[in-house]
Parts: structure tokens; C-alpha cells; sequence
């Protein structure tokens, strides 16, 4: 009988050979693509409905539509950049090249989507967002087909997959706080009647004040002064937010904003192709000379294959659920908890993010050590229940009456988010190891491009219905903090609703995955024994 892989005995525990485990310089490497993903998928939509409907007052339905179109574009694109990538061969390998230079231009046109100006209509703010959708989009798909693909193939572990996507997961939780700090950026008090003929001696005084109030925390710390270090959290970083009767220039703050992350784009894409490495290429892509896959295998065969329609419809059902409600937390915040305080709900939006940092954080050891102990599908479940009693939470978590609690509102979303998506881009690994099985072919691109699109599919449906259920709701911007009782309500209501209705179905469709530490086991020894170890 052929012996077993390493990483799996008898028992259903699992340890990691050496030869098995990923370096720990690759990992973080592969977990610097997470800027990339936090700030070229996640940040536009949220700062897109504070700039174009909050600030210039588009109706929030026009936003969705243009998300729809970037659906679009993304159909074409991830669906292209994923085949290619599969059958690209050069002295760098597959993927890297890709991952370098998508990263450089999604780095640069990243300011681009938000150099409109005041004064358009509603069908001219329309078609920017449209065109510079079209120009970004095909940016992305370069870097991040090749990415997600590249950590599918870093090890042949069952468990080191789990821990790859966990430095991703970890990684990401920093990032993603800067995705929540963009509201509290943009409405600072220092953009108050901003131009860009001044943005750089404003640049300089925001500057000036976040080493002052260093300085002066330090200070606080040291004396262990609670009351000084409260008063001065309530004015983060030293970023005074604006006054609630001054209108801070949100468009230029994001525009400024997007300018910074970009530059960090680049240099974490140059960083990231020096890092990693492709240990599948040399050993079985070149070695046995794959033959070129062709293109219809992106949607048609890879959709064919039962355990990934079954984890990605898994997916594709939490996506949409949570996604839906993606602008409706923000608003909760504004218009019910600071009662229409623009400025006040940036801040309290960048407590969010910081407690979804340090709670999501918790989140990956946390899943990454259950997966371990009971294996990927039960920790799964695990996860879904938690969330389902974390939505439940939110209809008192958002609150005037404390609004400190809905900071972990937030903080215990990221929590079970962070199991999710760790554990789902490790089952997916799983997935493609059977799919070689059965075909003898390395397709991570194909399924990487299948399964990006179909769910960035699920999350544009999601995110166009948040901008028409907000509509929906009877919000209404030139109200400001003067929004209906029913309005407020449905807000909170469906905030809660939404995602809960998109967790039980999940629930029902994880039921249907079959790959267990068993099979995996059974898998590997299979391949290894048919074109050997990687």
C-alpha cells in the first residue's frame, strides 16, 4: 500500500513536512496582494456612495448601475487574464509577470475613478464612473487572477494552504482598515473649502497634527492618564473631524486619499513578484510540458466539477447576502447613531475599522487552529452559525444611545469574515487538486477567473440592490439627520435581515461539499504516485 502524504494520519489530525511547508518571507509576500484586493475591489464601492451621492449628490441608484457595468468588464477580463496566466511560460514563471504589472497600473489609475468635478449631471457622473470602471478593471484582473491563483499552488499541504490563506486573511486586516478610514479621511476638518491648489500645505498641517498628537499620546501613556488619552481619541490621529455646520470637500479628500494608497500599491506589487516564488511551474507545468488549455475552460468545465459548484455557490450565497446590505452600515452609522453627523460617522467608521482589524486579527488564529482540530467543513459551519448570531447582534449594537457599540458591530463581522474567507480560498486549493486528479491538468487560472467572476457576479447583483434597497428605504440625502422613522428603520431592519437570509442558505449548500481530510489524503497519494511530489 502506498504510504500516506505527511501532513495526514490515521487518526484525522494532520502535522506538516518540512518539504510541504511554505517560507515564511512567501507567505508574506503573497499576503501583500491583499492590499490589492482590499483596495482595488472593496474601497471604491463605499467611497463611491460618500463621493458621488453624499457629496455631489448623485442618486445612489446611478452608482449601482455603474457597478453592474463593472460586472461587466470583469466578466471579460478576469475570464482572459485567468487563461492567460494558465498558459503563460516564461523565465519568471506564470503568474508573477502578471501579478508586477497589474499591480503597477492598478497602483496608478487607482486615483483616476475619482478625478470627476463638481457641477456635472447625474448621466455625466454616470459615464465617468463607467469609463474609468472600464479603464481600472482590466488593471485588476491582471494582478489578481495570477494572484489568486498562485495561492492554490504554493503547497501540496492540506493544513499549509489553511495557513497560507491565514497570512493572507491576517495580512489583509491592515489594509482594510484604511478602507474604513477613508470616510473619516475625506470629511476631516482640514478639507473644509479645499482645493488642490492648496492640498499640499493642508497636507502639511494634517501631518503636523498627527505628530503632535503622537507626542501627546505618549505622554498620556506614559502618566497612564485615562482622561487625557480619552480626550484625545476623540480627536484620532489629530485629524480634527469637520464641525456638523461645515462642509469639508469630500471629493478632493479622495482623491488625495487614492493618490497615497496608490503609490503603496506599487511598491507592495514590486515587493510581492520579489518574494514569491512558484514552486507547481518548474515541477509539472514545464517539466511535463502541459499542454495550452483552452479558453472555454474558464467557465464551462471548471462549473462542470461538482465539490467547486458546491463550495462556490457556498460563497456565491454569503456574498450576496452581505454585500447587499455593503452601504447600508455606513448610513446605520450616519443618519441613525449620529444622527446625520457626516463627520462624526467617519470617525466612528474608522473605530469600526480598526476593531474589525484587531477582532479579525483574533478571527484567523482562531479558524485556522478549529480547522485544524475538526477539518475545513466543520470549522465552515462553525463560522456561519457564529455570523448568523453577529447579524442578530446588529439591531442593537447600532445605537444613539451608546454609540461606542457599534464599533463591534464591525469588529465581530471581520471576526467570522476572516474564518470564511481563510477557510473557503483553502477548500478551493482542495478543489483543484481533485480537478487534477480527474484531468490531469494544473487549472488554477481557470478556476481562479470562474470563481472570482461568478462571485464579484453575486456582490455587483449585491451591491446594485444596496443602492436600489436604499432607495428603497426612503432615504434621502438633502434630509441629513432628518430622516424618517421608516426609513431608519427599514435601514436596520434589513441590515440584519439580509445577511442572515444569505447565511442560512449557505448553511444548506455546505452540506453538499465532499472533501475531507480523508479524501484529500486519498487525493494526494493518487497524484504523487502518478507524476510525483511537488
Amino acid at each position: 500500500m502506498t504510504a500516506a502524504p505527511n501532513d495526514a494520519v490515521a487518526d484525522g489530525s494532520a502535522t506538516t513536512s518540512p518539504e510541504d511547508r511554505v517560507p515564511l518571507a512567501q507567505k508574506i509576500g503573497y499576503g501583500l496582494g491583499s492590499i490589492h484586493d482590499m483596495w482595488g475591489h472593496w474601497l471604491y464601492s463605499g467611497l463611491a456612495y460618500q463621493t458621488f451621492n453624499i457629496f455631489l449628490g448623485v442618486n445612489p441608484k446611478w452608482i449601482g448601475r455603474a457597478l453592474l457595468f463593472k460586472l461587466l468588464f470583469e466578466a471579460v477580463s478576469d475570464s482572459a487574464f485567468g487563461w492567460w496566466s494558465d498558459n503563460a511560460r516564461t523565465r519568471f514563471g506564470r503568474r508573477r509577470p502578471f501579478i508586477l504589472a497589474g499591480a503597477l497600473f492598478a497602483g496608478v489609475l487607482l486615483p483616476a475613478q475619482f478625478l470627476a468635478r463638481p457641477g456635472w449631471t447625474e448621466l455625466q457622473y454616470f459615464g465617468f464612473m463607467v469609463s474609468t470602471l472600464a479603464l481600472f478593471v482590466p488593471a485588476m484582473s491582471c494582478f489578481y487572477m495570477p494572484f489568486q491563483s498562485l495561492g492554490y499552488e504554493m503547497t501540496a499541504s492540506y493544513h499549509e494552504r489553511t495557513l497560507v490563506q491565514a497570512f493572507r486573511s491576517g495580512l489583509q486586516k491592515f489594509p482594510e482598515v484604511l478602507n474604513f478610514a477613508a470616510a473619516f479621511f475625506t470629511t476631516a476638518g482640514v478639507w473644509v473649502a479645499a482645493t488642490w491648489a492648496d492640498v499640499p500645505g493642508r497636507l502639511g498641517t494634517m501631518f503636523g497634527q498627527l505628530t503632535h498628537w503622537f507626542g501627546q499620546m505618549g505622554g498620556a501613556l506614559v502618566s497612564f492618564n485615562m482622561h487625557e488619552m480619552g480626550r484625545l481619541m476623540t480627536n484620532l490621529f489629530g485629524w480634527a473631524p469637520a464641525t456638523p455646520d461645515a462642509h469639508p470637500n469630500i471629493l478632493v479628500g479622495a482623491q488625495v486619499y487614492t493618490v497615497l494608497l496608490g503609490i503603496m500599491m506599487v511598491f507592495a506589487g514590486i515587493l510581492m513578484f520579489i518574494l514569491t516564488r512558484e514552486p507547481f511551474y518548474e515541477k509539472l507545468i514545464v517539466a511535463r510540458k502541459q499542454a495550452r488549455i483552452p479558453i472555454t475552460a474558464t467557465l464551462g468545465q471548471t462549473l462542470s466539477f461538482q465539490p467547486f459548484r458546491a463550495v462556490l455557490s457556498m460563497a456565491l450565497a454569503y456574498g450576496i447576502g452581505t454585500s447587499m446590505v455593503g452601504a447600508l452600515g455606513y448610513y446605520a452609522t450616519v443618519y441613525y447613531a449620529c444622527h446625520g453627523d457626516v463627520s462624526a460617522g467617519g470617525m466612528w467608521n474608522l473605530y469600526m475599522g480598526l476593531t474589525g482589524m484587531v477582532l479579525g486579527l483574533c478571527g484567523v488564529p482562531t479558524y485556522t487552529f478549529l480547522s485544524h482540530r475538526v477539518g475545513k467543513k466543520t470549522a465552515m459551519i462553525v463560522v456561519q452559525i457564529s455570523a448568523i448570531a453577529v447579524f442578530v447582534a446588529t439591531w442593537w449594537l447600532y445605537t444613539p444611545a451608546i454609540e461606542w457599540l457599534q464599533i463591534f458591530a464591525s469588529g465581530l463581522i471581520a471576526f467570522t469574515g476572516a474564518g470564511f474567507w481563510i477557510l473557503y480560498g483553502s477548500m478551493t486549493a482542495d478543489v483543484i487538486d481533485a480537478d487534477e486528479l480527474q484531468t490531469g491538468q494544473r487549472r488554477e487560472g481557470s478556476f481562479a477567473a470562474c470563481g472570482s467572476w461568478i462571485l464579484k457576479f453575486g456582490m455587483a447583483i449585491g451591491n446594485w440592490a444596496s443602492g436600489e434597497i436604499l432607495g428603497a428605504t426612503g432615504f434621502d440625502a438633502k434630509l441629513g439627520g432628518n430622516q424618517t422613522p421608516h426609513a431608519i428603520f427599514m435601514i436596520r431592519f434589513l441590515l440584519a435581515a439580509i445577511p442572515i437570509i444569505g447565511l442560512l442558505i449557505s448553511l444548506g449548500l455546505l452540506s453538499r461539499f465532499p472533501l475531507t481530510l480523508a479524501r484529500m489524503s486519498e487525493i494526494r497519494t493518487q497524484l504523487e504516485s502518478r507524476r510525483g511530489k511537488v
